[in-house]
C-alpha cells in the first residue's frame, strides 16, 4: 500500500512537470539556435565543445556569456569580465524578488535550483503561471529544465559545427531572442497597465541609451516604469 499511495503522488507531480516542459518550449526553440551562436564565437575564442557546454550548464546567463566573449576577444582582463557580467545580469535581483512570494513555501534547495534556472524567459513563463495560480515547484522545474537544455544544447551544437557553420548571423539567429521576448509580452500583456508600462520601459530604455552605457539603460528602465506604473494604479 505505501508503495502504491507513493506512486499515486508522482503522477500529478510528473504531469506537473511535463505540463512545465511544454510551456517552456518556445524557450528551448528560441535558446537553441542563440546557444549555437555562443558555441560557434567561443570555438573562434579558443573554447573546446566540451568547455563551451560546461560553460553554458553551469552559468545560464546568455546575455553576459556573449559580453563576456567579446570582453575577453577584446583582451579584457578577468576581473573586467567578472565585473561587466556581474552588472549585466543585476536584472535577476528583481526577478527574484518579484518571484520570492510565489516559492516562499518552498524548501531551500527547491528556491536554489528554481533561482539557477532563472532567466528572462523562464521568469516571465512562470510569473505569469504563479499569477494564474496554476503554477508549483513542478511545473517551474518543467520550464526550467526545458530552458537549460535548449540553451546546452545549442551551444555544443554550435561549438561542434563552427566550422561548418561560419558566421551564426547570415542565418538570422540575432532576431530569436528579440522575437521570444516579445511573444511574451503580448502573453502577459492583461489590460492597459501592463501595456503601458511596456512602453514607458521601451521609450526611458530608449532615451536613457543615450545617456547611460550598456547594460545600465537596461536596468534603470524598468526600475522607472514598474516605479511610475505603481504610483499611477495607487
Amino acid at each position: 500500500m505505501p508503495e502504491q499511495t507513493s506512486k499515486q503522488d508522482a503522477c500529478p507531480s510528473r504531469a506537473r512537470f511535463v505540463r512545465g516542459l511544454k510551456l517552456g518550449l518556445p524557450i528551448f526553440l528560441g535558446y537553441a539556435p542563440i546557444g549555437a551562436a555562443f558555441g560557434i564565437v567561443a570555438r573562434g575564442l579558443g573554447f573546446t565543445p566540451l568547455q563551451a557546454a560546461i560553460c553554458s550548464g553551469t552559468a545560464l546567463a546568455g546575455a553576459g556569456q556573449l559580453i563576456a566573449l567579446q570582453l575577453m576577444g577584446a583582451g579584457a582582463g578577468a576581473a573586467a569580465v567578472v565585473f561587466t557580467t556581474a552588472i549585466v545580469n543585476l536584472r535577476y535581483v528583481l526577478f527574484g524578488a518579484a518571484m520570492s512570494q510565489h516559492v516562499a513555501g518552498m524548501s531551500l534547495p527547491r528556491q536554489a535550483f528554481l533561482a539557477f534556472t532563472l532567466t528572462d524567459e523562464t521568469f516571465a513563463v512562470n510569473i505569469d503561471d504563479s499569477r494564474r495560480g496554476t503554477a508549483d515547484f513542478a511545473s517551474m522545474a518543467g520550464v526550467g529544465v526545458i530552458a537549460w537544455t535548449g540553451w546546452v544544447l545549442g551551444s555544443a551544437a554550435g561549438a561542434l559545427a563552427a566550422g561548418a557553420i561560419g558566421d551564426p548571423t547570415r542565418f538570422g539567429v540575432q532576431f530569436a531572442m528579440p522575437a521570444m521576448f516579445t511573444a511574451l509580452l503580448v502573453a502577459q500583456a492583461e489590460d492597459r497597465t501592463h501595456v503601458l508600462t511596456a512602453l514607458v520601459a521601451a521609450l526611458c530604455a530608449i532615451g536613457l541609451m543615450l545617456v547611460l552605457p550598456d547594460p545600465w539603460y537596461l536596468i534603470v528602465a524598468p526600475i522607472l516604469a514598474a516605479t511610475a506604473a505603481t504610483v499611477v494604479s495607487r
